[in-house]
């Protein structure tokens, strides 16, 4: 419940009691010794409570008797529960009243009263003796509440086991060993921790690939669905990326190690599902806010119940009084409302990562289903982000190979996706790149440099007109490409326009679909890009695009989405790139493409693994289903407070004669803490 509160070792949390979970994600093996330890807890208390129940509820056996044999079976029962009694003094020390504050408080006093009255009925006065003329004990009480609340801590142990079965299973997909080939050529089995960055590896026929790396050697096909969810393996050649976790087909390779540890796709992927289980969604405030006055409030209310029962109560009137008490103590337990937002946060960014989409944090999972607007980048998020050199047009005297390979040295230093497309095409037409000096990048305009001591510049119309360069007469030209959905480009040398060079970037295949499914649900779609206008609206007329904005530097995508901040909308945006950052930030909600850059998904509250647009419609339903599930848990935790306590008070007993046992009181207490738990994970059949 409370993530800002850090342990170097397992043990309880000081404000709501509750066990701490493990910060770095694993695969589960604590967690499975700590369930193991509660349940044999369990069964020890219940094995001692049940002739303690018998004894307290019957009288076969002599009275003088059967306290001192229920005193010798509930003080092993106390002893096996002290956890209780432990947080219970640990939340008086915080000053944090949690549920362990009164199940400490109604088990304590309903076993020490007993001790007691045992040991000293001659000091308490007639409205305190039952009808055998001594004062009645309550170590039944006192050791059923024990093992209902050690069940409770079971059931809580076991739903926490299930909603973190997503990250076990994906922690499940990593290979723990890895075959390393030495520089000597002699090949050795390792254990995955003591792969480093740089080492050689050789993946066999149907290996998992152990880290995020290249290929130096080999060729084959792997089976990439567990981040793509395409079941079509990925033919993978010299030069090519791998990813850790992913299944080789029938080829042997060799790879270089790239990303190992916590730094590979996949450890990240486990990193981001367990920060996001544990952090609180902004819904929880309401639940904090009520859980700060609600424990002394029946605190108070329990010693009320027991003053009004003790005065105008029917005798033995003390005896119904702390029955009373100790049963409004026991009933509102809010373990319940201390699960309600915790457990669906877990189970649905579990759930989320099934299908590739990652939360960030609880409060992503909340906001994303209030989007109504998506912003998206072109490049890498509609678009395949792989773009390839279409068109050469050469102008003034140079010919069609002097233009691509002036173009391909400028781009040489580039990191942009349409550099890479011009580079390898001027590779596979024969236009070897030449050396260039002065390099510069103009962001959002284009590149210059000195080749052969001649000034060379490519890049769009905004670049040409800020160096005087006339292109008036290749314009037609360049609109021509631009309107068959192409990125065109100005060549110039010395300041003279030379050539023209087209690239087009090839619509994702899902996109279309993504588009359609977005519109269904009622989102307005804006398209982000640095391209030329007519070329973005070529792109946006395929597409069904509600608006477009071309032209936009990076610095103005993030203006872009405070203009439609201003109009009232709440606003997503989606990119995969460095420049996409500021915008991602700014947006309610940022979502990255999982095939982008590090720096997009940290800026990003959802991350799309599969880099996929369908991802956000997958990720709104969860987010609304989540939602619903969260208001259904609080509603619940409220209403059996709500009804409980006046009952467990005894409201009813004028009427109908209707008292609640404090022991149905516990029974009613793990009831609400398992509802709560089993509607959480019901979001993991969420489709």
């Amino acid at each position: 419940m409370h993530p800002e509160v850090r342990s170097d070792e397992p043990g309880a949390c000081p404000k709501c009691g509750m066990t701490l979970e493990r910060r770095e994600a694993g695969l589960g093996g604590e967690e499975q010794a700590e369930l193991t330890a509660m349940t044999r807890r369990f069964w020890i208390s219940a094995a001692l409570s049940v002739p303690v129940l018998v004894l307290g509820m019957t009288g076969f056996v002599p009275a003088t008797v059967s306290d001192w044999v229920q005193l010798a079976l509930t003080t092993p029962v106390m002893a096996v529960g002290w956890l209780v009694f432990d947080r219970f003094g640990k939340s008086l020390v915080a000053r944090s009243l949690n549920m362990f504050t009164l199940t400490g408080l109604g088990i304590g006093f309903a076993y020490l009263f007993s001790i007691y009255a045992m040991v000293f009925p001659g000091t308490l006065p007639a409205s305190f003796h039952g009808e055998g003329g001594g004062p009645p004990v309550y170590y039944e009480v006192a050791a059923i509440i024990m093992s209902l609340v050690l069940l409770g801590q079971v059931l809580e142990l076991r739903a926490r086991s299930s909603t973190n079965a997503a990250i076990r299973g994906l922690l499940g997909l990593a290979p723990k060993t890895a075959r390393r080939v030495r520089a000597d050529g002699v090949e050795e089995d390792v254990p995955l921790d003591q792969v480093v960055v740089g080492d050689r590896l050789r993946v066999r026929p149907g290996e998992k690939v152990p880290v995020d790396g290249v290929v130096t050697g080999g060729a084959s096909a792997i089976d990439e669905s567990m981040i793509t969810g395409e079941s079509i393996p990925v033919a993978k050649t010299v030069g090519e990326k791998v990813i850790g976790a992913t299944v080789n087909g029938t080829g042997s390779l060799i790879i270089e190690a790239r990303r190992v540890g916590s730094d590979t796709l996949l450890s990240q992927i486990v990193q981001m599902v367990a920060e996001a289980s544990r952090s609180r969604a902004p819904i929880q405030r309401l639940a904090d806010v009520v859980a700060s006055w609600f424990v002394p409030a029946v605190v108070i209310t329990a010693a009320a119940t027991f003053a009004a029962w003790a005065i105008w109560g029917p005798a033995p009137a003390v005896a119904y009084a702390i029955v009373n008490a100790i049963g409004v103590l026991i009933i509102a337990c809010p373990c319940a409302l201390g699960l309600a937002t915790p457990m669906s946060v877990m189970v649905a960014s579990g759930k989320g990562a099934t299908f590739g989409v990652l939360f960030r944090d609880a409060e992503a999972i909340e906001t994303m289903r209030k989007v109504d607007t998506l912003v998206t980048d072109k490049t890498g998020t509609l678009t395949e982000g792989r773009p390839r050199l279409q068109d050469v047009v050469a102008l003034n005297g140079y010919d069609e190979a002097d233009v691509l390979r002036l173009a391909a040295s400028l781009e040489r230093g580039s990191e942009h996706p349409l550099a890479a497309a011009i580079t390898q095409g001027a590779t596979e037409r024969g236009a070897h790149p030449l050396a260039v000096a002065d390099f510069e990048a103009i962001p959002g305009k284009g590149v210059a440099g000195r080749i052969d001591g001649q000034r060379v510049t490519l890049g769009n119309d905004a670049l040409m007109s800020s160096l005087g360069i006339d292109i008036a007469a290749s314009s037609a030209q360049a609109e021509e490409l631009r309107a068959q959905g192409k990125t065109t480009m100005f060549v110039a040398v010395d300041g003279k326009l030379s050539g023209l060079v087209a690239v087009a970037d090839p619509v994702k295949q899902t996109t279309p679909q993504a588009i359609a499914a977005l519109h269904e649900a009622g989102l307005r779609i804006v398209m982000l890009t640095g391209d030329n206008e007519t070329t973005a609206n070529a792109v946006g007329a395929e597409l069904g695009i509600d608006e477009v904005v071309a032209g936009v530097l990076p610095g103005q995508k993030a203006q872009t989405v405070r203009r439609l901040q201003a109009q009232g909308r709440f606003v997503a945006m989606a990119g995969d790139g460095i420049n996409d950052s500021p915008a991602l930030a700014q947006a309610q909600v940022g979502i990255a493409m999982g095939t982008g850059t590090d720096i997009a998904m940290e800026s990003a509250g959802v991350t799309l693994i599969r880099g996929d647009l369908r991802g956000i419609v997958q990720a709104r339903h969860l987010s609304r289903a989540a939602m619903r599930n969260m208001h259904e848990n609080l509603f619940w935790a409220f209403a059996y407070n709500v009804l409980g306590i006046p009952i467990a008070a005894g409201v009813l007993y004028p009427a109908t004669g209707l008292l609640l046992s404090p022991m149905i009181a516990a029974v009613a207490m793990a009831f609400s803490s398992v509802s709560v738990i089993g509607n959480a994970l019901r979001l993991r059949n969420v489709r």
